[in-house]
């Protein structure tokens, strides 16, 4: 198969590109794409419907029976299915599917900010509608390509122009996103970002392996001034709130989800990683969840057309 085709494997790095317009059609070996731009036919194993809220969200449907399921909202992941039938993800019961708040659970995106700053916590990218650019079928496997720009809303809070290429990619037993921002404007911007993902759990028995001996920031007791340190456990746990960062994170996790799942955590360029678990500040859903998230929260900085890309691959083992 002609590796322009295929998904390409985790080796991304910044890059320098134009832009150009999509193609309405192309083949090449065991691939179909067709882009989705002004009309309403999909490769197959790729269909949109209305989601709760009456949004609009795509189903990714594989051969092998996996499925997922992304709001055009956010371009947010909200489930993924293996063929057991198992969702590995978690949406929390209070999530709000009102075009207005961002949806809370799935895989959310954080951009152009990580967390609190100048502007709304995680930035806007999980609260803005995106756009169907492209979809493909690769030897069965569905994946789907959603675009965002700035607008008005957008440029109230960041005044940049951007691209954003956001690439969902479904198998068997895996799902791949692969994130490329790019600077459409005539002056450099700056930036952090991060995959915010939830991963159905039972939390007295999640343990995250692979992070031993990173730096971290450990944001309890008090996220305004986070305590440096370094990760000295061959396996983390979740007894009460945790809240940490760990900073030159290996491109590779493994996370035991308490439910007999053990479930990889792969990546290119996503140079970080981020532990979440409210504990009880969130005791209706705390035990049903853990956030393993990939980031990068060093600033990445752009000049006018030059793109960032990043990748993440998640598979159950």
């Amino acid at each position: 198969m002609a590796a322009s085709c295929a998904l390409s494997s985790l080796s991304l790095s910044v890059s320098v590109s134009s832009s150009s317009s999509p193609r309405r059609f192309r083949r090449c070996s065991g691939v179909v794409a067709m882009a989705s731009v002004g009309q309403k036919v999909y490769a197959p194993g790729v269909a949109v419907s209305e989601g709760n809220g009456g949004l609009q969200k795509i189903d990714l449907k594989s051969p092998h029976g996996s499925e997922a399921e992304i709001y055009l909202f956010g371009a947010c992941v909200t489930s993924w299915k293996v063929p057991s039938g198992k969702d590995v993800l978690f949406v929390r019961p209070d999530a709000v599917f009102n075009g207005q708040k961002p949806i809370s659970g799935g895989i959310p995106h954080c951009f152009p900010q990580f967390g609190p700053g100048p502007m709304q916590q995680h930035g806007f990218a999980r609260n803005m509608n995106w756009s169907i650019t492209d979809s493909e079928a690769n030897e069965g496997n569905p994946a789907v390509t959603l675009e965002l720009k700035d607008d008005s809303y957008s440029r109230s809070m960041w005044d940049f122009s951007f691209q954003a290429l956001y690439k969902v990619a479904l198998h068997s037993t895996s799902l791949s996103t692969t994130l490329k921002i790019t600077n459409t404007d005539d002056k450099p911007f700056s930036f952090n970002s991060a995959l915010h993902s939830y991963f159905r759990a039972s939390i007295s028995g999640v343990l995250v392996k692979g992070l031993k001996g990173c730096k971290t920031l450990n944001k309890d007791p008090d996220p305004k001034n986070p305590l440096e340190g370094k990760e000295e456990r061959e396996e983390v746990t979740f007894p009460g709130f945790v809240d940490c960062v760990y900073l030159g994170a290996p491109s590779e996790l493994t996370l035991d989800n308490g439910l007999g799942d053990k479930i990889v955590i792969s990546n290119a360029n996503w140079s970080d990683a981020v532990l979440w678990n409210p504990h009880l500040q969130m005791e209706a859903c705390y035990k049903d969840f853990v956030c393993v998230e990939n980031a990068k929260i060093e600033t990445v900085q752009l000049e006018p057309k030059q793109s960032w890309v990043a990748e993440q691959k998640i598979e159950i083992i």
